[in-house]
């Protein structure tokens, strides 16, 4: 069951009254950054602040020089909440006879999440990974220039207990390298400037957020700020309720109830909907926008940012299936499951069908694909079940990934920019921000395009663009961001693209348009030896990584629960009353092809001539 989040009277009563000092006129109005240089509130810098930008600071030669994990993420409810989760399956004590051998379809963080839980409590999961590298939506390979390729720009925030749980019981809380704590915003109207919203350390939540929000007027003024009070009292004295109860407006639905004006759509609202799930705001569900809200007002360092310092396949998957494998279990790549085949007398798995006609044979198993994947499998005689077929409802949202590399170093940031492009969402400079791309001489910047499709709010298909018009593009936004480095207007022509390479990702996590949570299936199925993971099955951080691990965690929960012959803590979920009209079956389409695309995975090029996993 979704947890209830619910703040202080004391709290919510010390937001409402940051906005009316707001109202007295106490906030101060900080200065612009020009170019990519990054903003103290006090101070501009050209170098950037902690360790970034410029000829003699881009690079981080040693964790030993890294900010350590925020403190306060370990004394947040959200984490007790994470950790006595971990613990409990620590403390599951697996009799000989009660061990379970669990077959898990996919290996990206939720499989892999799933598996881990699983080994630590005594059973024996094995993972089978369609592709040949793990990850999933976080996957990267690398190309025959020995540079990484990603799947996506992935932040890690303060605010994913169950990520910071599983860092530590991995012992690889050092590869996060975390940035200062800011949000780092294009300023629309005056190309080549930003703006900051500053979190001063060492005070409390939620009066950290609202210091943030007050020594900021670059993007909203007082009055915006102070009309934004009435929407979000309600999520901070309501909590969990109010927010779920949202989601069936879209955000400028939602805007237009309370009485926000249009300008904190432009301003923060369209910058948040394309950061969180790459779809604009008159498409995206407030309950998205509040959720993250919620937790980033609640906790006061949810909001501050990490970044792995490697690539996710090596720094983070590779100890994950360590720590499975070395508790007996398997994780193995290059394994697509072709069919879910049935006992005849109870509909409950009788195996899992290789691509290559292997039979894979389980006590329990647990589907950690892709809901547009696990879509094409669901047998005949499940696809009429209400469970199942409320999966009509939901289906990812296209997405891009972009890397480039320049000739030179670019004065940059230390962390993630919001662009305020309209074909742009988040950018970060690599060779600043993490160990692996670090450079002293050459900038590699790593940029979400979205939305990238008509669906998701774009006005064309990028998705069926060339990698030319799609890199050609993208120079055109920066050269109008950033003109004093990038293109013509720069001394001496701007700094000079050496390489670009597109990811697509056609059908990136579940797009959480209006009303989609009331079809998010829960991990508990009503087939006995089947349970579903995956970030689009309901748990409260949406689809991202934390969603993703969390959902993988809650599955193995179900499966111990089975186990032990307990009653599995999530009842079953409602369905709503369209879903239990009576439905023919179908026959499962399959998962057609064997390239990245066809398991829901992000794709360099086209069709199915692909070399890379």
């Amino acid at each position: 069951p979704l947890s209830r989040m619910r703040v202080t009277i004391s709290a919510a009563a010390a937001a409402t009254a940051a906005a009316y000092a707001a109202l007295l006129g106490l906030a101060t109005t900080p200065p612009a950054a020009t170019a990519f240089s990054s903003l103290s509130m006090t101070a501009t810098t050209s170098g950037g602040v902690g360790g970034g930008g410029g000829a003699d600071g881009g690079k981080t030669s040693s964790s030993s020089s890294r900010l350590p994990t925020p403190p306060r993420i370990k004394k947040t409810a959200n984490w007790n909440e994470a950790a006595a989760l971990s613990k409990k399956f620590r403390d599951e004590k697996v009799s000989d006879s009660d061990r379970k051998t669990v077959a898990i379809i996919g290996g990206g963080l939720s499989g892999l999440a799933c598996a881990k839980y699983l080994s630590d409590a005594g059973h024996v999961p094995a993972v089978y990974e369609a592709r040949t590298v793990l990850g999933g939506k976080v996957s990267a390979w690398q190309d025959d220039d020995g540079d990484w390729i990603e799947t996506g720009l992935h932040i890690f925030f303060g605010a994913y207990p169950n990520v910071m749980n599983l860092f530590e019981e991995l012992n690889i809380e050092d590869r996060l390298q975390w940035k200062p704590h800011r949000m780092t915003f294009a300023v629309a109207d005056r190309p080549g400037e930003f703006t900051s919203f500053e979190f001063p350390p060492g005070v409390p939540a939620p009066l950290n957020m609202a210091a943030a929000i007050l020594t900021n007027t670059e993007m909203l003024t007082l009055e915006e700020k102070v009309r934004m009070v009435p929407g979000l009292l309600p999520m901070l004295l309501e909590g969990q309720s109010f927010i779920d109860a949202q989601d069936e407006l879209s955000v400028l639905q939602f805007m237009t109830k309370y009485g926000m004006p249009e300008r904190i759509n432009e301003e923060i609202f369209v910058a948040m909907g394309k950061a969180l799930d790459f779809i604009d705001p008159d498409r995206l569900s407030m309950s998205v926008v509040l959720t993250a809200m919620n937790r980033f007002i609640n906790e006061a360092d949810g909001s501050q940012t990490a970044f792995l310092d490697g690539n996710q396949p090596d720094r983070l998957c590779k100890p994950m299936a360590e720590h499975v494998e070395g508790r007996g279990g398997k994780v193995l790549t290059g394994k697509p499951v072709a069919s879910i085949e049935l006992n005849d007398d109870d509909n409950t798995v009788k195996c899992l069908k290789l691509a290559n006609g292997e039979e894979i044979t389980a006590d329990l198993y647990v589907s950690a694909m892709p809901v547009d994947v696990i879509k094409k499998l669901i047998p005949a005689p499940w696809s009429a079940m209400p469970y199942f077929r409320q999966l009509d409802e939901l289906e990812g949202v296209p997405v891009i990934n972009i890397q480039l590399w320049f000739d030179r170093k670019l004065t940059s940031v230390d962390g993630l920019c919001f662009s305020r492009s309209p074909l742009l969402s988040v950018y970060a400079d690599m060779s600043v921000c993490c160990d692996e791309y670090a450079s002293l001489t050459n900038s590699m910047l790593e940029l979400v395009f979205a939305p990238c499709s008509p669906v998701a709010g774009s006005d064309k298909n990028w998705i069926a663009a060339t990698d030319d018009e799609i890199v050609s593009a993208t120079m055109k936004e920066l050269e109008r961001l950033f003109p004093s480095e990038i293109g013509p207007m720069a001394p001496g022509g701007g700094a000079i693209l050496t390489k670009g390479t597109v990811v697509r990702v056609p059908r990136s996590v579940y797009a959480a348009t209006p009303g989609r949570n009331k079809f998010r299936p829960c991990q508990d199925s009503p087939i006995d030896n089947f349970v579903m993971a995956g970030d689009f099955a309901s748990q409260k951080y949406l689809g991202s990584m934390e969603g993703a691990v969390l959902s993988g965690k809650l599955a193995a929960e179900v499966v111990c629960d089975r186990a032990a012959g307990r009653t599995t803590r999530g009842k079953m979920k409602g369905i709503e009353a369209d879903g239990r009209a009576v439905h023919e079956e179908r026959r499962p389409v399959g998962v057609r092809g064997n390239f990245p695309i066809a398991f829901g995975g992000g794709q360099q090029g086209s069709g199915s001539d692909v070399s890379h996993p």
